[in-house]
């Protein structure tokens, strides 16, 4: 077999393996690399066959040709250049790297202490990039507004299910199943939002305990799809697309495009740290070697340099050609940092904001990080929807019975006008959450007054110590029917509350029918029958109530208004009231345990009422006779026209 050989090249338009007529192109940014080797493997991908440098550099891209060579060659990279810390380089050519660009790998990511220890070889522990074909452009996502987001972990959801088979399990392709399909369908979800499934490695501290990474939130390439979740590759996420698309539904994808699995200065080598740290990666301005930890993975990247932008862009761009409706940004203050801290007009914000398609995309920021100035709610550009961190605090605080809190739900309830009105964009920029992936579910929300993170190892001292939860009465599971009644109650009114709100509901799945992480606030390292969805023990009627208060929405568009109320107009688009049917003055307000709103519009007129009392309460409806009211729908399941249960969220239309 004759030994291959690269040949020089014009510089090529995209980075990363590109096979075509010639051969494969292969492009590598590296500013302060001297030298970029390709490593080629066998068809296992375990026996290296070459190692060639790179023959050409055009400014800061290393590129060459590989003649008759085509899609399924399997390679990795080594880079030579400064070991210099100090510096913020940290060259390293007995490390294997990834192509940040490869679009398939092998075989997932493992962690080895290997990794950070320079000098040492790693050639057996890292995996290969496998080239591929021409991508065909995939379906376009159903042209829909979201209306319910569900969130999901994809192993999670489908580990336990007795309608999948047991070999697709944990996979993209499991999804597709008709059991699971015909589920979401009948929850009425429009959008599901896929939590990470680009490959990702355990943080170094878990395989010593025992524990892996759930969650997938620890990525080190942005465009190759983990193979424990897409054997298939690429084909897998495509096909998911488009069956759901026939569905009406769209993906959206969670994307972590703040941090990589690389970590701190103890961290791994594995591939932008040995391509290029001091580019890649964000350094103290006074000190070039310190790493910035905006993130809480130990540095952060540097979304605001040329070529980090470039790769962000790219990998959006290939998600999207996949069929994706668009994207939830994990700590997307991240994207708009530069070394003077946040601004909307960030070059990657920019970058997002005039691409013709990317612009279009469902946009979802998580708007906060751990940096300096980090909590952004509100402050993103439009079209950029936003994770609602205020609506879930207000909520469960309210529900608690924290005092002085009426006033802060109406706000929530109304679509968050104090946050999202001021950019002139409106309640559907407030994705509404009460719980989601990262800490409690919602039961047990209304379960436990404190967190149980000992599973996790670190002694309970992980996860939000300050959850604005309750437990009923007893911490935890319990046989008092009482207590069990209570939570279950609480459960319905938090769900309600969610679904009457203006702005777009989102539920992380499981939560529709009580799932449960044992009161563990923080189980991202939990990947076990434990903490997987449990299909036998779901609350089927809970859900059967989720499904109607989604179903209660499409069927009244005043609920999911794109507008905010205002209080004008003849009938007035909103009135505030007391039960009695009496305006609500300013004064009052602080006081409230029970109020209603009144909507009117488009030949519609409800009335979402609310009581976090433990008493019943009278409700008073004065409009006349030939105007009568019927009950759409009530949380608690003693519900009448003239009453508001105790613990309980009820909606009235009058009838034309």
């Amino acid at each position: 077999m004759p030994t291959p050989a690269l040949v020089a090249c014009p510089l090529p338009a995209r980075l990363g393996a590109v096979a075509g007529e010639a051969g494969v192109t292969f492009a590598v940014f590296s500013r302060h690399g001297e030298r970029i080797d390709l490593c080629l493997f066998d068809g296992a991908g375990e026996a290296e066959i070459a190692r060639l440098p790179l023959p050409c550099r055009s400014g800061d891209i290393h590129h060459g040709l590989l003649p008759g060579a085509g899609p399924g060659l399997r390679y990795a990279l080594r880079a030579k250049g400064p070991w210099q810390p100090q510096r913020g380089h940290r060259f390293d050519a007995s490390k294997l790297l990834v192509d940040p660009y490869a679009t398939r790998i092998d075989r997932p990511f493992r962690w080895d202490p290997r990794l950070a220890h320079h000098g040492v070889d790693t050639a057996d522990l890292v995996p290969r990039g496998i080239v591929g074909g021409a991508q065909s452009v995939a379906a376009g996502a159903p042209d829909r507004a979201p209306a319910f987001i569900y969130e999901l972990a994809v192993k999670s959801f489908t580990m336990r299910h007795p309608g999948v088979p047991e070999r697709i399990r944990g996979t993209l392709v499991a999804l597709c199943e008709p059991a699971l399909l015909d589920y979401i369908q009948e929850l009425g979800v429009s959008h599901v939002e896929l939590m990470p499934v680009a490959a990702w490695m355990d943080e170094r501290h878990l395989p010593p305990l025992g524990l892996a990474n759930a969650w997938g939130y620890n990525p080190v390439n942005f465009v190759a799809l983990d193979p424990r979740r897409a054997p298939g590759g690429a084909a897998d996420l495509s096909d998911l697309c488009a069956t759901y698309a026939k569905a009406g539904i769209g993906i959206i994808l969670d994307i972590v495009l703040n941090h990589t699995a690389e970590s701190d200065e103890f961290g791994a080598t594995i591939s932008l740290r040995g391509l290029d740290n001091a580019v890649y990666y964000r350094h103290a301005t006074d000190d070039p070697g310190r790493l910035i930890n905006d993130t809480g993975c130990g540095h952060t990247l540097a979304l605001d340099r040329a070529p980090v932008v470039r790769m962000a862009m790219d990998a959006l761009r290939h998600w999207r050609g996949l069929g994706v409706a668009g994207f939830r940004f994990d700590l997307g203050t991240v994207m708009g940092r530069s070394d003077t801290g946040y601004s909307q007009d960030a070059p990657l914000l920019a970058a997002i904001l005039q691409d013709p398609d990317l612009s279009q995309a469902l946009l979802i920021a998580e708007p906060w990080d751990i940096g300096p100035g980090g909590y952004r709610l509100g402050e993103f550009p439009a079209p950029f929807a936003e994770w609602n961190g205020r609506y879930r605090d207000d909520v469960r605080r309210f529900w608690r019975g924290d005092a002085g809190l009426a006033g802060a739900l109406a706000t929530r309830l109304a679509g968050s006008a104090d946050l999202f009105a001021p950019s002139h964009r409106g309640p559907l920029a407030s994705v509404n959450f009460i719980a989601a992936h990262d800490g409690f579910t919602l039961a047990d929300l209304v379960s436990h007054a404190g967190k149980h993170n000992e599973a996790n190892g670190e002694g309970n001292r992980d996860g939000e110590s300050e959850n604005h939860s309750w437990n009923n009465g007893a911490e935890g599971p319990t046989d008092d029917p009482a207590i069990t009644q209570a939570r279950h109650r609480d459960l319905r009114a938090l769900l309600a509350t969610l679904f009457l709100s203006r702005g777009v509901p989102m539920l992380t799945a499981g939560d529709e029918f009580g799932r449960t992480q044992h009161g563990n606030n923080n189980a991202y390292c939990q990947d076990n029958e434990a903490f997987w969805l449990d299909w036998a023990g779901a609350d089927r009627d809970l859900a059967a109530f989720v499904a109607r208060l989604a179903a209660l929405r499409a069927e009244h568009p005043l609920l999911s208004a794109a507008t905010f109320l205002t209080g004008t107009g003849e009938p007035p688009d909103a009135r505030w009231l007391k039960p009695d049917g009496t305006p609500i003055a300013d004064e009052d307000w602080g006081q409230l345990d029970t109020f209603c709103l009144m909507l009117n519009g488009d030949g519609d007129s409800l009335l979402i009422a609310v009581n976090r009392s433990r008493a019943d309460v009278a409700l008073v409806l004065r409009d006349g006779p030939d105007q009568p009211w019927r009950q759409l729908l009530c949380s608690a399941p003693e519900g009448g026209e003239g009453l508001l249960p105790a613990r309980s969220v009820s909606l009235f239309a009058r009838l034309p």
